[in-house]
């Protein structure tokens, strides 16, 4: 690479025959230690520049669609193999263990009292999603990533925590960095399966607390769609890394932690599914709830209506201008009173024993 266009020290490892050489070398000097056939390289770009990634791209020979991608924004979770590279991305995920409370509503402005939006306050995420991109070499790995949460550390940590793969190659690189994505799918599964144990917990107390409930059902639902458009691709993703190591008689020795990490991939896909059905489960009990006590608020108001309306009814009829058993007498009046009482006790008597009142 031409001096004048060396960008300075880059982070990243170098590890030669497996055992780790050093951790920060020139931009320079990356395609002088990838053309070495017992080197292992990795290097980091985080936030990178345009004129970064052109340096690279050119000094490394990659795809001017795979760079465009890396910087894209809205890609979907993907795999593709190009002649001197293979490019993927994927999504690390993570979500707050305890539900948002909603910001401040901010003063409604004209448009908003006339669109009548006023009052609605905005709901922050709980899931926050991550993309990772990788454009995976021979004899080394790139990745470019944001800086708004993604850990590299912890891939990184996970490298050295099982170093003895490294001899084996760049797939051991690869397999780190997908293992960290899917394990982060699966703490944030986990996480809102948490959030919707609660929920359940909380349907069905007696205090009605469906508009919290609704809310929170809403919240957890539009963060599962959210997780379920990482997860499921993560297959094509893993299976795509699988089928291009097949196809470079890559050593067999990784072979056993690749399917491993698909069936971590399965396992995520099936509790993302599942949790899914849970919620709309949660959505339709609730309803069901509602209608249910709905139903015993009008049997309560109807066994009421009922027994007010024989006072009325005995007092309209002994209003009359019409003479009848007791007219202007003292036990007419007498008899219209034990009338309502008893008439209304045998009435409450009955309502509460069905469980009207």
């Amino acid at each position: 690479m031409d001096e004048a266009k060396d960008t300075g020290p880059v982070r990243g490892r170098v590890w030669r025959a497996g055992v780790l050489e050093s951790t920060e070398f020139p931009f320079a000097a990356i395609s002088d230690f990838l053309a070495d056939p017992d080197v292992l390289v990795w290097v980091d770009i985080c936030d990178p520049s345009s004129q970064v990634l052109t340096q690279l791209a050119s000094e490394l020979a990659l795809d001017p669609l795979a760079v465009e991608d890396a910087v894209s924004h809205g890609e979907r979770a993907k795999v593709t193999r190009y002649s001197s590279h293979i490019f993927l991305t994927a999504y690390a995920a993570v979500v707050s263990p305890e539900p948002p409370e909603p910001p401040e509503p901010p003063k409604p402005s004209r448009q908003a009292a006339a669109d009548g939006t006023a009052g609605r306050p905005d709901r922050r995420p709980a899931l926050h999603l991550t993309r990772v991109s990788a454009f995976v070499l021979p004899r080394g790995i790139v990745t470019v990533h944001a800086s708004d949460g993604f850990d590299m550390d912890e891939v990184v940590g996970r490298w050295e925590e099982n170093s003895d793969l490294l001899k084996y190659g760049v797939g051991a690189l690869v397999h780190g960095l997908l293992d960290m994505v899917v394990d982060s799918h699966f703490e944030a599964v986990q996480v809102l399966d948490d959030r919707i144990e609660a929920l359940e917990d909380v349907l069905f107390e007696e205090e009605s607390l469906s508009h919290a409930v609704q809310r929170q059902t809403y919240g957890i639902r539009k963060d599962l769609v959210a997780l379920r458009r990482v997860v499921l691709p993560m297959r094509e993703v893993v299976n795509g890394v699988l089928r291009h190591r097949q196809d470079r008689d890559a050593p067999t020795e990784l072979n056993p932690w690749y399917d491993d990490l698909y069936d971590h991939v399965l396992r995520a896909t099936e509790w993302t599914e599942s949790l899914r059905d849970m919620v709309t489960t949660i959505f339709e009990t609730n309803l069901s709830l509602q209608d249910a006590r709905l139903n015993t608020v009008m049997k309560k108001l109807t066994g009421w209506a009922a027994i007010i309306a024989i006072p009325t009814a005995i007092t309209g009829f002994f209003g009359q201008n019409v003479p009848y058993p007791g007219f202007q007498q003292p036990f007419g009046f007498e008899l219209s009173t034990i009338s309502i009482i008893v008439i209304a006790g045998l009435l409450y008597v009955t309502f509460k024993r069905r469980g009207w009142l």
